[in-house]
């Protein structure tokens, strides 16, 4: 599994590029540096991008489902891009587990997700 970090906007917009299967090491690094930028700037924005994608472990789901509640209210917009019909079914499926703007994208549409 691939889990790629990375900032723009000054580090108020975290992508987050993922493929293969996340595992709960995966969030060992992830929940740290969204920490960071949320403390930072207290609410951010995070596009999810999904290449060759296969889901979550176990593990992963468990930890994916504490940052959500813990984070629920500090993710301001979530763009999820990836092209298969379950990817966006899960745009749609996180949408109880936080306030933010969620909004699915084909990748194609990379620059408007980021925008």
């Amino acid at each position: 599994m691939a889990l790629d970090f990375h900032e723009t906007a000054n580090g108020q917009i975290v992508i987050v590029q993922a493929s293969g299967m996340l595992s709960k090491e995966n969030y060992e690094h992830f929940v740290p540096e969204t920490e960071r930028q949320i403390q930072q700037f207290g609410k951010i924005r995070v596009l999810f991008e999904m290449q060759d994608f296969h889901g979550w472990e176990m593990g992963a789901v468990w930890e994916n489902t504490k940052f959500d509640l813990k984070h629920f209210n500090q993710i301001e917009r979530l763009a999820v891009v990836g092209a298969k019909a379950w990817e966006h079914g899960m745009s749609v499926f996180c949408r109880p587990f936080m306030t933010a703007k969620i909004q699915h994208f084909e990748r194609t549409e990379f620059e408007k997700a980021l925008n």
